[in-house]
């Protein structure tokens, strides 16, 4: 396996947890923690675009677009700023996102992210 389809894994396994975690935040009403104006409507709404940026990565990354290595490196900040906010909410008491799958899967896109992350700065300063 070439470092082209390694990344294109990594970026599938990551945005399906990063999907999972967006499921999670629903039950969490996370535009309440987060403070997204517009309720459930408003926390639909911009994830619309999101997750069409998200898929479009995902085929430019395959067809090796430069563009699809920028949206995956956009993906794996995507998913660093999830851990780190969710942490961070977490130290200061809030009881959201520490069931034992909600801490799981906050592991797990950490560790995803910074996989995918640090491959695609790669082939992007190797040329793509």
């Amino acid at each position: 396996m070439n470092m082209h389809d390694a990344l294109f894994w990594l970026y599938l396994v990551n945005s399906v947890v990063l999907i999972n975690h967006e499921i999670e935040s629903a039950y969490w009403r996370e535009w309440e923690l987060f403070r997204i104006p517009g309720g459930i409507t408003g926390f639909l709404l911009i994830h619309f675009p999101v997750l069409f940026v998200m898929f479009y990565g995902l085929a430019s990354l395959k067809e090796r677009e430069t563009t699809g290595l920028v949206i995956s490196l956009l993906v794996s900040l995507g998913g660093l700023f999830a851990f780190c906010a969710h942490s961070w909410f977490i130290r200061q008491g809030r009881t959201e996102f520490t069931l034992p799958i909600s801490r799981l899967i906050l592991a797990v896109t950490l560790a995803l992210s910074v996989a995918q992350g640090a491959l695609t700065l790669y082939l992007l300063l190797m040329g793509g």
